[in-house]
């Protein structure tokens, strides 16, 4: 570790311990604790940071040369700042700001005053880039800026989001709206595009409102490709009388961990004794679906399933150890 970098750390875990204590001197082993999560913490924001960077430069390429010289525009608080950045003389990027400024607000009390902090300084680096950075205007094929201004876009927002902030803020107003009225963030993100839609296609034309109904949904899918990431893992529960065997092939053959825990079964009849079962769990990804149903179906036709995709994984073996 660099020396300078390492006295940093060192004067900041005394700081934070003599916060919390009233002694001078800081035992070494606390001391060590407190330096290595100085460590943790410094490097998760440098990656952060750099996911945000990337995100603006993303989000402003796809505003600027593709979607704005073109008068298209796109769903969420973005298309709202490009609809009125159409139909007037305001600048985009002081449109972007004023826009969000409201979800980010309602952010600081519903998720964090940290979330808040790093959202607002994405959108206005954002605001910044699209006023003073002239980016080159791409293309002029509507199916081109449809596509890959929403590729773009996507690839800004789902970055900021990997970083831990938004540069689109009505996914903040979802979450909140969708606890007030019990509906689905996904429910209420579509009827809040709906709306701005529909006001593109009125103010606008139909045409343009397709495009960028075209435009979101290419945003929306890259966005999911960014945070949940391109290969999806999937979380396998087996209830089964034959579970040592299943185990054993699921580590032998599939090559993969798995967790064994105790259960019973809820259905029985009235003074029936219920022994516990072992179930197994692991994490594959969606490739070795296939085989994996195979395996269990040669050991246990009727063993009990279930399957759910997992968003993210990390430690573990699933990683680390080469398919055969």
């Amino acid at each position: 570790m660099n020396p300078i970098l390492q006295q940093l750390l060192v004067k900041r875990a005394k700081a934070r311990f003599k916060k919390r204590s009233e002694q001078d001197t800081i035992p070494k082993k606390l001391l060590v604790k407190e330096v290595r999560s100085g460590q943790v913490e410094m490097a998760h924001l440098l990656k952060e940071i750099l996911f945000m960077t990337i995100g603006v430069f993303a989000a402003g390429f796809g505003l600027k040369g593709f979607l704005l010289p073109n008068s298209f525009i796109d769903g969420g608080a973005t298309g709202v700042s490009l609809l009125i950045k159409v139909i007037s003389d305001i600048p985009l990027g002081l449109l972007l700001v004023v826009v969000n400024l409201p979800f980010i607000l309602l952010g600081a009390k519903t998720i964090g005053k940290k979330f808040a902090l790093k959202s607002i300084l994405s959108i206005i680096a954002l605001a910044l880039l699209v006023h003073f950075l002239p980016y080159p205007t791409i293309t002029s094929d509507k199916l081109l800026i449809a596509v890959f201004g929403g590729f773009f876009l996507g690839l800004g927002i789902g970055m900021a989001m990997r970083g831990g902030g938004v540069i689109d803020g009505t996914e903040v107003l979802a979450i909140y709206l969708s606890r007030k009225w019990h509906l689905t963030v996904g429910d209420v993100l579509l009827l809040i595009n709906i709306l701005i839609f529909s006001t593109g296609a009125y103010l606008l034309s139909i045409e343009v409102a397709l495009y960028a109904i075209l435009t979101y949904l290419v945003a929306a899918r890259t966005v999911d490709f960014v945070v949940d990431g391109v290969e999806e893992y999937i979380g396998v529960t087996i209830i089964s009388a034959k579970h040592e065997e299943l185990r054993q092939m699921i580590t032998e053959k599939m090559r993969r961990a798995c967790t064994i825990y105790y259960g019973k079964g809820g259905y029985k009849k009235y003074g029936e004794k219920q022994v516990a079962n072992e179930i197994i769990y692991t994490v594959v990804t969606r490739l070795e679906i296939a085989k994996l149903s195979t395996e269990i179906d040669k050991i246990d036709s009727t063993a009990f399933v279930v399957m759910g995709i997992v968003k993210d994984i990390k430690g573990g073996m699933i990683k680390k150890k080469p398919l055969k």
